[in-house]
């Protein structure tokens, strides 16, 4: 709560408010990212006919759908990124002790982005996709913490800005490890991963030039086809990246597919290298999971103050579950807990009561002067 106050005082978020605070619009979108709420319309109506019990659950401001649209679309959405970074931090600590690989006793994170489309008439700020689209769309570029399993660094950017430049946003951790897919394949870039002290794991692009200096011996069984050290041979690649790298081709029995990984850790295991890779597709599945989830490919507002807001308030949603999940050492899914939520939102039972009970208690039948929404 703290830090969501300093982050209003800071962008000055409520200036100008008088019946409607950042505290009731994040409630709003809250409500409306736990519930399913399908437009301004419905979030106001859905609200309105709980008027009885908004005050106790902390909402007292006037609900309505033109105060709403205008909060979203001039309030400052940075306000919201701040409230959702302090989130991700918090989470990362109740996180920072599962298991995953424990031998590596080292952060891993994976690297990706997700790209939602969107109508170029509502959204024309959105820049195409390509030179000939006629359709737009953004990109959510996400660094996740495959132990937490939680995103921990985000960017929201036209889909048209490549994914390498997001790189150069992010501030390596010494001795952590970075998974990337080959898109991301930029050895100056990759350089500085590795004089910031930490590795990378990355899929190679075809065709690669190299000098072979050495080869070492492999377990075949496992998989691993070759385990090599290389140089670089390209002198723009040699320019960029001096240094030696190690080259692992690996065969994957479940795809039946041969993948050649690139990477500065010349200790590990060629197995545990593939492995690490592997463990990316960890961030696929957040990405699906968020679009199926949270209200993040249908949109509230069209500029791009409201889109970001809604954006940031939906992870904030999700890291506030995840949050929850973990300080009461549930063992429902997110989902589940979601589920939970959405119908019990202002139910006046303690949380952890409500995730935690297994029986649903009887309820005595109603008056029989009472009438019943499902009497026919």
């Amino acid at each position: 709560m703290q830090d969501f106050r300093n982050a209003v005082k800071h962008y000055n978020g409520n200036r100008r408010a008088r019946s409607f605070s950042c505290w009731d619009q994040f409630l709003c979108m809250a409500f409306a990212q736990l519930t399913y709420r399908e437009s301004l319309r419905d979030i106001e109506s859905c609200l309105r006919s709980l008027q009885t019990r908004l005050y106790h659950s902390g909402l007292r401001g006037t609900i309505a759908r033109s105060t709403l649209a205008d909060a979203n679309e001039r309030r400052p959405w940075q306000i919201y990124e701040c409230v959702g970074l302090a989130l991700i931090q918090k989470a990362r600590q109740l996180y920072g002790d599962d298991a995953f690989l424990a031998e590596l006793n080292r952060a891993i994170y994976a690297f990706d982005s997700t790209t939602i489309d969107l109508c170029l008439t509502l959204f024309p700020w959105a820049h195409p996709a390509g030179h000939t689209s006629t359709t737009a769309a953004m990109k959510i570029h996400t660094l996740f913490n495959i132990q937490a399993n939680i995103p921990t660094f985000l960017r929201i950017s036209p889909a048209k800005v490549p994914d390498v430049f997001m790189l150069d946003e992010i501030i390596y951790e010494p001795g952590s490890y970075y998974i990337l897919d080959r898109g991301y394949l930029d050895f100056e870039r990759l350089k500085h991963i590795d004089d910031a002290k930490a590795f990378f794991v990355i899929r190679a692009k075809r065709p690669l030039r190299f000098h072979r200096l050495l080869s070492h011996t492999v377990d075949k069984t496992t998989g691993v086809k070759v385990d090599q050290t290389i140089r670089l041979a390209f002198h723009r690649s040699v320019r960029d990246y001096p240094d030696h790298l190690r080259r692992i081709k690996f065969f994957d029995q479940h795809q039946t597919r041969t993948f050649v990984f690139l990477t500065n850790n010349f200790v590990l295991d060629p197995f545990i290298i593939a492995e690490l890779y592997r463990s990316r597709w960890q961030i696929e599945i957040f990405f699906k999971w968020i679009k199926q989830h949270l209200r993040i490919k249908a949109f509230y507002g069209t500029s791009p103050n409201a889109v970001k807001t809604q954006i940031w308030i939906a992870v904030s949603v999700f890291t506030l579950v995840a949050i929850v999940k973990k300080g009461y050492r549930l063992d429902l899914s997110l989902y589940t807990i979601l589920q939970i939520l959405s119908v019990s939102l202002f139910e006046k039972e303690q949380l952890n009561q409500l995730l935690t009970s297994t029986q649903t208690p009887f309820l005595s039948p109603d008056p029989s002067n009472q009438l019943s929404l499902f009497d026919f």
